[in-house]
């Protein structure tokens, strides 16, 4: 095999190593997680199966949106997870990749992302995927440092992918018609995330204090208050399931 033959083949594994890393920054397990709360909102929304490539739309942009806002996340907290064993290893505390880089990444994922929504979708869900992003770039992530309610104001731009799937296919919320519906959803989607991120935050309580973060368990490292908005928001996913 010839020198060139050799550096062509390790230019191309360079690229999709670098490639893999900047699919790591966008966090595929959690948009994969994203992806289908959108879809079963459009199927719920139009009672049955939506327009594939309505679908189909609707998911590539909304990607985008998420891959945006994770990558911004960790740009964000590039320093914080540096301390932290559980995401010291991510692309950018581990210096696999710059802050430039990541923050031209982000931003243009959320610009493409907005744009090909309001494009191939239409326009209200494309500004719900950017208030989705903003709650979560722009809110959550800062007020992690600040005080606990980070998780309140987390699980709203978490449950925000219910309206942007209901927005897809219907593009209204009157409460006279599927507005009820597409409530109840959001609210199984907020209300879940509590005992999820809980369990995270106790398990994590150590590492989440000395990166300077306010989660609840750090605040009250008994976890009681922890515990309770845990079980509290599982109760109320009975009678609000039942809507």
């Amino acid at each position: 095999m010839s020198s060139s033959v050799l550096v062509t083949a390790e230019r191309s594994a360079g690229l999709l190593v670098r490639a893999g890393w900047y699919v790591e920054l966008t966090k595929p397990r959690i948009a994969s997680l994203v992806l289908v709360t959108v879809a079963v909102a459009a199927f719920v929304g139009n009672w049955g199966p939506p327009s594939p490539w309505l679908l189909w739309h609707t998911l590539i942009g909304t990607a985008l949106v998420a891959g945006s806002a994770s990558a911004l996340n960790q740009w964000a907290e590039r320093h914080s997870d540096q301390r932290m064993p559980r995401t010291a290893d991510r692309p950018l505390p581990s210096g696999r990749l710059t802050s430039r880089e990541v923050l031209v990444f982000g931003t243009s994922l959320i610009v493409t992302g907005t744009l090909y929504l309001a494009w191939t979708v239409n326009l209200s869900t494309a500004a719900l995927g950017l208030l989705t992003w903003f709650l979560y770039v722009f809110a959550y992530t800062p007020l992690k440092s600040v005080a606990p309610i980070n998780t309140a104001v987390g699980a709203v731009a978490g449950a925000m992918p219910v309206l942007m799937g209901w927005s897809a296919v219907e593009g209204s919320f009157e409460l006279s018609g599927g507005g009820l519906t597409v409530a109840t959803l959001f609210l199984i989607v907020y209300l879940w995330q509590f005992p999820h991120f809980m369990a995270i935050a106790w398990i994590y309580r150590r590492q989440y204090q000395s990166a300077g973060l306010r989660m609840l368990t750090v605040v009250d490292p008994s976890g009681m208050r922890a515990g309770v908005q845990a079980v509290v928001a599982s109760l109320a996913l009975l009678p609000v399931s039942l809507l």
